[in-house]
């Protein structure tokens, strides 16, 4: 019986010459690479209205029945905008005490109560009398107004196939100035950075997507129906982006 030294050492022996012969990939090819990027604008379909109620009081039950009088008040003001309750969702509760001085504990001003709230909207045209409703039934705060698409995936497949249509018209066109021809993909890479899509308005939101310097990319604009404008609410666009990187193979 050998000892179990030697079986190892052989068993080690065995096997270099299995990882020495598998040889080291190298493409000789020549290639171009490049990126493309889409984006396809949409009008939103569905809004997120987040609320917020606040009170305060020395008492800290009195504090709790200011914040839930409201409550009842606006839940009640968005019901009558055709709201069902499954749309009506708690986002926050807080009670704290309050004082002048935070460090030092001096002068104590009360309990504040805080209570927050998402409304979802499938109308855009209940926005602007459910937000007077909720303002009118005591609301404090309206923390933010996030417009967006049910159809995202749908219009992300799309931005994508056009940043891909991007990247092949840029590959050609570059090649061509070469004297040289674009082959087949090598690589296809899809970039991420930060948020894949941005809300935007005339009247200035995150910023427009309508670049002069986005050359061999594509701008899409989704129309469905006319641009709608409401009272005091100028509904923008969703700006859903795609950005891919492509080596193609570069042939003579």
């Amino acid at each position: 019986m050998k000892p179990l030294a030697t079986i190892l050492l052989l068993t080690a022996i065995t096997s270099l010459p299995v990882r020495a012969q598998q040889p080291q990939m190298y493409d000789a090819r020549s290639k171009i690479n490049v990126t493309g990027e889409a984006v396809v604008n949409v009008r939103p379909d569905k809004i997120a209205v987040t609320l917020g109620i606040e009170t305060s009081d020395p008492d800290i039950s009195a504090a709790k029945q200011k914040n839930n009088e409201i409550m009842r008040k606006a839940v009640a003001a968005i019901r009558e905008c055709g709201v069902p309750d499954k749309d009506i969702q708690t986002d926050l509760l807080s009670i704290e005490p309050r004082y002048r001085n935070d460090y030092q504990k001096e002068v104590f001003l009360g309990y504040f109560v805080r209570n927050g709230f998402v409304v979802s909207l499938n109308e855009a045209e209940k926005l602007e009398g459910l937000l007077t409703k909720v303002l009118q039934a005591g609301v404090n705060y309206v923390h933010n107004v996030d417009f967006q698409t049910t159809e995202f995936k749908k219009y992300r497949e799309q931005a994508r196939e056009l940043a891909l249509k991007a990247a092949k018209e840029k590959a050609d066109k570059m090649a061509s100035v070469l004297g040289q021809s674009v082959g087949l993909p090598l690589q296809i890479t899809e970039n991420y950075s930060g948020s894949p899509w941005t809300y935007y308005s005339s009247w200035g939101g995150r910023g427009s997507v309508r670049n002069a310097g986005m050359a061999q990319n594509v701008v899409q604009d989704i129309r469905s129906g006319s641009e709608e404008t409401l009272d005091t609410i100028a509904l923008g666009k969703i700006a859903i982006r795609a950005n891919v990187s492509v080596t193609f193979e570069l042939k003579r």
